[in-house]
């Protein structure tokens, strides 16, 4: 079944009248963003995995490169929390020498 010119006036008129005019603006935003959000987790979920990267983590007993570097400022004596990963790499080249 195929909308015509006239029944997507008549939709329209209907959606106005419940929404109102300031809330289509925010509802279609919504639809928009939820459309990429969820096209984006199925890009994610489908996407193939990166062979390089999942045998690096194998080797490393499962961690990523995130997590062992956390564990190894740990070690150091150093905090990692808000700090980015070129900081936490900086803090523990200094506190090695």
């Amino acid at each position: 079944m195929r909308f015509g010119s006239f029944e997507i006036i008549i939709l329209l008129a209907i959606f106005f009248l419940l929404f109102g005019a300031e809330r289509l603006p925010k509802l279609a935003r919504a639809v928009g963003q939820s459309k990429g959000e969820f096209h984006k987790g199925i890009t994610e979920v489908t996407a193939a995995p990166d062979a390089e990267k999942t045998e690096a983590e194998l080797e490393d007993g499962g961690k990523t490169a995130e997590v062992a570097l956390a564990q190894k400022a740990q070690a150091a004596g150093i905090d990692p929390s808000g700090k980015t990963a070129e900081e936490v790499k900086e803090e523990i080249d200094s506190a090695e020498e």
